[in-house]
């Protein structure tokens, strides 16, 4: 049984309310886990405002706080195995793939932790004699952190590090489908020292243990990773008491594939753009942009890989890749292949459920390739979230550069071509986040993470990830004070 964390204390929800957690993969029981509702999101956010106005966490300093970040990295470390496997359990994700994604949580904290140990205020020259001027950057306050199924506890830490680096307190919410590896931190944390009430948790579906996170005012700062819809509504409630949000909404992200790029490479690497955790993923390639005089040599070999892709559990040696997380989702990706069919699109590949005995109790569904797309199309333009490759075709730079551009989104997106020039001339030209030159999917801590337009606003990663939860504050000291002289003193 997994509890809610407040205040230090593992608590069940108030209603006494609970949920099963399912394997994706198998339809197994995985665990139960309370689900609060807004009186317990109420006690969290409490908590957490009484820890950053009153407790020992105000006086910890930024080596105190990086002590605690690479303690909790050590002790990922330690129980690395243990982790993956709750990851793949509550996810469906083959378990290397956890392993990996622990991997990145791990370098996530060291990273801030190095970032906090720097962290320093800024003297100001100013043409005055005796005047001091400096920013001191203080942490925001209260935070709510709240993230997605499909990377749980990577998102986790990509909002959790900076928090703890800042000095700021936290409600952290994940999704109802995927709390194991959430849970697991914040116990990690204690163990690393962090002082209790500074971090909280709380379980549960968004319409009633998250909405509060939004609308509170002790909330000083959100930070939401998941859909476009949600982000909006998020964003709007935010407003009412004008607090700092952040938010990270997906993408729909084009991967161009010139003539002149080294193809063999250019197309084993789309398979993994789109096909990575069934494509559950905010910056998976979904759009493939392929130059017209390589379109055919392109996409029947992609066509051709990914019917041989192999799907399985989490702990099967073989699998290539898993099921998606939930029936409904399963159902929403069938949907999107049946009305992209009758958009026009051709299947190449894919578009069924696998046949297999043994996969016929997961949420299983195979790659699927769709050629004769244009951006015109709902299922070039919506993002499906899923195993689902559009092809579209160009013939120019500029036609691909508009092609690409011609989205509601802006998360991510890939160049491919031998010609470096023509490669950085495109990615300068993308409005998207995060463009890869002959590569896809890497991403490093140090360097920010977030979207253009609909894919949201601020940044995770990187020192502007850390920004977003301070506040910099102006403290301007005169050292010789004297009367200003503006106005006349006045007859006696």
């Amino acid at each position: 049984m997994i509890s809610l964390l407040i205040a230090g204390t593992r608590l069940p929800a108030k209603s006494g309310a609970t949920r099963k957690i399912i394997n994706p993969a198998t339809g197994e029981f995985v665990i139960e886990v309370a689900e609060a509702d807004r009186e317990d999101t109420l006690l969290a956010i409490e908590a957490a405002k009484a820890a950053f106005e009153n407790s020992i966490w105000k006086t910890y300093s930024n080596i105190q706080r990086a002590e605690i970040l690479r303690k909790t990295a050590q002790i990922l470390s330690r129980d690395k195995s243990q982790i993956a496997k709750a990851e793949s359990l509550d996810t469906g994700k083959r378990f290397i793939e956890s392993e990996y994604d622990i991997d990145d949580v791990i370098s996530v904290f060291n990273y801030y932790a190095e970032q906090a140990e720097t962290l320093t205020s800024r003297t100001n020259s100013v043409d005055r004699e005796n005047i001091k001027s400096r920013i001191e950057f203080e942490p925001v306050g209260v935070c709510a952190l709240i993230t997605p199924w499909n990377y749980p506890l990577l998102q986790a830490s990509w909002k959790v590090a900076p928090a703890i680096a800042a000095g700021c307190t936290f409600v952290l919410k994940p999704s109802e489908l995927t709390p194991s590896t959430t849970s697991m931190l914040m116990d990690i944390l204690s163990e690393a020292g962090l002082p209790d009430g500074v971090g909280n948790l709380v379980l549960g579906a968004g319409a009633t243990a998250g909405s509060l996170l939004s609308e509170h005012p002790a909330v000083d700062f959100v930070s939401f990773t998941g859909g476009v819809s949600t982000g909006k509504l998020l964003m709007k409630t935010a407003s009412q008491t004008v607090k700092k949000v952040a938010l990270e909404l997906g993408g729909k992200n084009p991967n161009i594939i010139f003539a002149d790029a080294n193809l063999p490479a250019a197309i084993d690497n789309a398979l993994t753009a789109v096909f990575l955790h069934s494509g559950q993923v905010c910056s998976a390639g979904a759009r493939l942009l392929v130059e017209k005089s390589v379109h055919k040599e392109v996409v029947g070999e992609i066509a051709r890989r990914a019917e041989n892709i192999v799907l399985g559990g989490p702990f099967e040696a073989n699998a290539e890749t898993g099921a998606l997380i939930s029936a409904a989702h399963l159902e929403k990706i069938e949907n999107y292949v049946a009305n992209a069919i009758s958009e026009g699109a051709k299947l190449i590949a894919g578009g069924r459920r696998p046949v297999e005995a043994h996969l016929q109790d997961g949420f299983f569904y195979r790659p699927t390739v769709l050629d004769a797309c244009h951006s015109k199309m709902q299922c070039v333009q919506d993002e499906s979230f899923g195993p689902i490759l559009t092809i579209e075709v160009f013939e120019t730079e500029n036609e691909a550069i508009t092609i690409a551009n011609d989205t509601i989104y802006g998360l991510a997106g890939a160049v491919w071509s031998e010609d470096s020039e023509k490669a950085n001339r495109v990615a300068q030209a993308l409005r998207h986040g995060t463009i890869w030159i002959n590569d896809y999917h890497p991403y490093v801590p140090q360097a920010e993470w977030g979207g253009f337009k609909q894919s949201g606003v601020g940044r995770e990663l990187g020192p502007t990830g850390l920004a977003e939860y301070l506040e910099p504050k102006h403290i301007w000291q005169n050292l010789a004070p004297a009367s200003s002289g503006w106005f006349s003193e006045g007859a006696n």
